[in-house]
């Protein structure tokens, strides 16, 4: 059974069947009317019925599964009743985080399980009788399967969410492997941006008779973010980025390139030259990240050289440009790295640099999108 928004008639909070301790967590967060998928996904969660969800990052699934989550609870019920998996440490603390948030009227703390930190806390929380929920990466989770310091037997509620990224990570076999710790009953949420064959075969396999529910958008790239491309000379981009960075009031930017190495070549040139920049990348332990992503949000950094690990569900608010200064693999990856900018309502730009030798890759990622991404020219300054 499938449904579309067009066919779900528009509701606000107020009208669900939520505690009176999830209605004022979702009143404090300003929510009044819910997204798309939220309108879609909340009355067949909250009726108990599995779902998939296809829609993007951005789209509000978080709240889309947590609210039914915590709703679902069994307060007095001990061990782990619900998982949420997550292919990164940064979405899986966000997701801990507005879990948290709104259950702060009948607190649940979610255990965050990832790499990239010590395993001992972990463990020594996982022992905690309010250990409720896990929030975590497939490699951890397992880790701790293995280990037998978390035991999955009591689970009545499986998310997975951003489903096509974890398994373009590689992570199918791990994800297949924890849900075979799992009871059969369990209500499963699986949430992703696109539908391949592998997600496929997982839903047939692993979910009961779900409610297939799809947010259609109208262009896959954000209506308010200005979209500009620039023809460089490919030894020239660093100081095309400065051009451009120069030639803005206090930008809060993110750069994106392709590698780990490349990030942090081009962020030692900014520091070099001057620039407030921070490093982000796969390869940073998850305090660093969290440490970089909190200096980056509040303003201590003006400019953050990421790789992709920073182009799905990063949430901050006020970034006002994202600079390909590598090109994306495909226009996929190019859609959700400009979609770090115009968050809220906001506006943003998205400036790609194309050197000489990309013109036929970018004109490919160009063919695949709605919209004309715009030649323009450097400031005067470059």
């Amino acid at each position: 059974m499938a449904s579309t928004i067009p066919e779900v008639r528009w509701t606000s909070f107020a009208d669900l069947p939520l505690s009176e301790q999830v209605h004022r967590a979702v009143a404090d967060q300003g929510w009044k009317i819910p997204t798309p998928i939220q309108a879609l996904a909340l009355p067949e969660l909250l009726d108990g019925e599995d779902v998939v969800g296809l829609a993007q990052t951005g789209s509000g699934k978080t709240a889309a599964f947590a609210i039914p989550l915590i709703e679902g609870l069994g307060r007095k019920a001990r061990g782990v009743q619900a998982l949420v998996l997550l292919p990164t440490r940064e979405l899986a603390a966000q997701a801990a985080k507005e879990i948290s948030n709104l259950s702060r009227y009948n607190p649940v703390r979610p255990v965050v399980l990832c790499g990239g930190v010590p395993i001992g806390p972990q463990i020594k929380a996982l022992k905690n009788r309010s250990a409720a929920i896990v929030v975590g990466t497939p490699g951890r989770i397992l880790d701790h399967l293995q280990r037998g310091t978390l035991h999955l037997g009591a689970v009545r509620y499986l998310v997975l969410d951003e489903a096509d990224r974890m398994l373009d990570m590689g992570f199918a076999p791990d994800v297949v492997r924890i849900l075979s710790h799992t009871p059969d009953s369990r209500q499963t949420a699986l949430f992703s941006a696109t539908m391949p064959g592998a997600i496929r075969g997982m839903v047939k396999r692993h979910m009961r008779s779900p409610r297939y529910l799809t947010v259609e958008s109208e262009a896959p790239t954000v209506d308010t973010v200005e979209q500009v491309y620039y023809r460089v000379d490919g030894r020239d981009k660093t100081r095309a980025l400065r051009a451009l960075i120069d030639a803005e009031q206090n930008p809060l930017a993110i750069v994106f390139r392709r590698t780990k190495h490349g990030a942090t070549k081009l962020h030692r040139q900014l520091e070099r030259d001057g620039y407030k920049s921070a490093l982000l990348h796969g390869g940073k332990t998850q305090a660093q990240r969290t440490k970089t992503l909190a200096g980056f949000a509040h303003g201590r950094s003006r400019i953050l050289v990421a790789t992709n690990v920073a182009s799905r569900g990063l949430d901050i608010p006020n970034v006002s440009h994202v600079v390909n200064y590598d090109l994306p693999e495909d226009a996929q990856t190019y859609v959700h790295r400009i979609g770090r900018t115009a968050r809220a309502g906001k506006e943003g730009v998205a400036a790609t640099l194309v050197g000489e030798a990309e013109v036929r890759e970018f004109d490919k990622i160009q063919r695949s999108l709605p919209v004309q991404v715009r030649r323009s020219e450097l400031p005067l300054s470059a």
